[in-house]
């Protein structure tokens, strides 16, 4: 007899458990997955004990028991922010993902549990306040964005730390930005103001034939990996220049885009016929950067040649530039020197295996001498 009412106890328990009071929160998540926009539902549950559920319906309000429930439940709604759509390469497959943030409308979840409860319900539904994100996925699907299309890449190894302070800083302001149909990407207008005032720092850059500092020095190395991105994206330059002699970040020779506002720029134009998204990417660790690019399916296939390098001249004598760094009499290399040469790189665009535009990158570059930094004031600065 024992064994059977402790046998009916347990069942008495499961029965209770099996019958708790749950309230619900339903939305959905958008995705995008080769080229398809996908919904699915979410559904999130929060049991309320029976004993609460029947306190509840005694009284015929809610129960002071139930309030640590809600009290956790909405700890746990209002924990989830508004992300925006980004693309990931998720097992190589690029998927862009967002997300909707909530924040829990207590009363009206109250009202919805006591209703139910009275009613002789079992589940509630949880009244939540919905943040959906400026730039969602279901915008990008709207302008035609649902493919990657291209990549640039490139290395600043051995950067100096203001160089990478400036790469970083620049490749942040191009990170996650739309280029309409028709409309032509301007370099210099997207990244703005290059000053202390919008992050940068004073870094080396290129001029009157030696090195000098600057404000956002290495920010070519953001304009080169964007220009990669591009180009491998078949879009039609409108401007771009080559530095005045080569340099070794900028490899493959030729491969690249300077820029100095204002009188440098690069722009290209988006001829796809729908919007680009760009992310741009970086591994601090390997000192790398990337922008990835993605739009329509355009059906392109683009072949970009390794450089031809013809022209070789001797590289110049050495120049040499202010460095507080160096002893008085000492000299540091900043610079390696460089032959002259020219290159030539030829792309390639096809569509179903028929060429539809060839065009080709003649990147020409002067001999350039060794840079050496010196002393303030040292008789060999001219």
């Amino acid at each position: 007899m024992k064994r059977l009412l402790t046998t009916l106890t347990l069942a008495l328990v499961a029965s209770a458990h099996a019958a708790d009071f749950k309230l619900i929160l339903k939305d959905e998540v958008s995705t995008i997955r080769k080229g398809e926009l996908k919904t699915t539902p979410i559904v999130k549950s929060w049991p309320v004990p029976t004993a609460g559920v029947q306190a509840s319906r005694k009284v015929g309000r809610l129960s002071t028991t139930i309030t640590p429930i809600l009290d956790r439940m909405e700890k746990d709604i209002n924990a989830r922010k508004p992300k925006p759509a980004v693309f990931r390469n998720v097992k190589g497959s690029w998927v862009a993902t967002d997300q909707t943030g909530w924040t829990l409308d207590r009363a009206a979840t109250k009202a919805n549990l006591l209703k139910a409860i009275l009613a002789g319900k079992d589940t509630a539904q949880v009244e939540v306040r919905r943040a959906v994100p400026d730039r969602n996925v279901k915008l990008l699907a709207q302008r035609g964005v649902l493919w990657h299309v291209a990549t640039g890449t490139s290395s600043y190894a051995g950067s100096p730390d203001f160089r990478e302070k400036n790469i970083l800083v620049g490749a942040g302001k191009l990170d996650n930005f739309f280029i309409a149909p028709g409309h032509e990407f301007n370099f210099n207008e997207e990244i703005g103001q290059v000053d202390a005032s919008t992050g940068f720092v004073k870094g080396f850059v290129i001029s009157g034939g030696t090195l000098s500092k600057e404000d956002g020095g290495g920010i070519c190395q953001v304009s080169t990996t964007v220009f990669r991105a591009l180009y491998q994206a078949g879009l039609p330059i409108t401007e771009r220049h080559e530095h005045s002699h080569r340099v070794k970040y900028y490899d493959p020779v030729g491969y690249e885009a300077t820029v100095y506002a204002p009188s440098k720029n690069l722009r290209m134009k988006n001829d796809t016929g729908q919007h680009l998204f760009i992310q741009a990417g970086w591994d601090t660790r390997a000192q790398t950067l990337r922008f990835d690019v993605f739009g329509a399916n355009t059906g392109r296939t683009v072949t970009v040649s390794r450089p031809v390098i013809t022209d070789f001249r001797a590289p110049a004598n050495p120049s040499y530039t202010p460095d507080d760094r160096v002893a008085p009499g000492g000299r540091r290399l900043l610079d390696q020197p460089m032959q002259g040469m020219t290159s030539v790189i030829t792309r390639t665009v096809k569509v179903k295996g028929k060429v539809v535009s060839r065009d080709t990158l003649r990147s020409v570059y002067k001999p350039w001498g060794a840079v050496y930094g010196v002393r303030p004031g040292d008789p060999r600065l001219k």
